[in-house]
């Protein structure tokens, strides 16, 4: 398989569907909003979106199965899988706040060889496929060189499920705000992860995540020249719910705090 042509391909279906999120956001209101539980939401943006992303990427890579947040398709159980998450940050959409986005990955047997990332307010589109580094809008991005948790800006997501891990989640609130450059939350993991991929931010843990949310991200930051683990310093951060991401620099102190607290 091509994979930098697939890449080309899925670039212009992102753009598109990004496109479709922009102009409805003009005229979205809050009684077109489902509740699918405790703080989360969807629309039929987000069901239309990810319709429109499913039916052209099974053109893209027909043999591929979906793995979609809003349930659109089939997972093939070996094989090709196409992740996606048609808006993430579904609740910044639905009050006009930046940032909003739309991850796609595609797995082979749970690895994944592809991912892009596209936001949909500042038109900004991340991207890159196995063997090649990750990009932005054309220009090659690499992650920070930050060599300390004192010297890092962090970006973390705040829980809407699992709150039996609060307590030790404002714990580890507490140790970055205190030192570190700061902490932040934009509502969008996938571009949490895409600002560790370019250098933004220089860490990043969260849990509580779905594939959808962290395939593409992930993906990005190794592509990049960042390491990313669950929070015991594993490889079971696709499907494990929890993650850390940051530039290889400060990854051992950052991943050994967030493990400290978080474990």
């Amino acid at each position: 398989m091509d994979l930098q042509n697939v890449c080309e391909k899925v670039k212009k279906v992102a753009i598109e569907t990004g496109n479709f999120i922009r102009n409805e956001r003009r005229s979205f209101s809050a009684d077109k909003i489902e509740t699918k539980g405790i703080h989360n939401y969807v629309s039929y943006v987000d069901k239309q979106a990810e319709s429109m992303l499913v039916g052209a990427l099974a053109g893209i890579v027909p043999e591929a199965g979906f793995i979609a947040e809003e349930g659109t398709g089939q997972r093939n159980e070996t094989g090709l899988n196409w992740i996606i998450d048609p808006l993430d940050g579904t609740t910044n959409f639905i009050h006009g706040l930046p940032p909003h986005s739309i991850s796609i990955a595609l797995s082979d047997n749970d690895r994944i060889v592809l991912g892009v990332i596209y936001e949909v307010n500042l038109e900004e589109c991340f991207y890159s496929w196995e063997g090649a580094p990750a990009f932005l809008n054309g220009t090659e991005i690499s992650v920070s060189e930050t060599a300390n948790v004192k010297d890092s800006l962090i970006a973390t997501g705040f829980p809407y499920t699992a709150f039996d891990r609060m307590p030790s989640f404002l714990v580890s609130f507490e140790y970055f705000v205190k030192n570190s450059h700061g902490l932040r939350r934009l509502g969008s993991a996938a571009i949490d992860l895409a600002y560790v991929a370019c250098g933004r931010f220089d860490a990043f843990y969260e849990f509580g995540l779905s594939p959808w949310d962290v395939a593409a991200g992930s993906f990005l930051v190794e592509q990049a020249g960042g390491r990313v683990s669950d929070f015991r310093g594993g490889g079971d951060y696709l499907f494990g719910r929890e993650l850390v991401a940051a530039n290889s620099k400060v990854f051992d102190e950052f991943g050994s705090a967030v493990g400290r607290f978080m474990n």
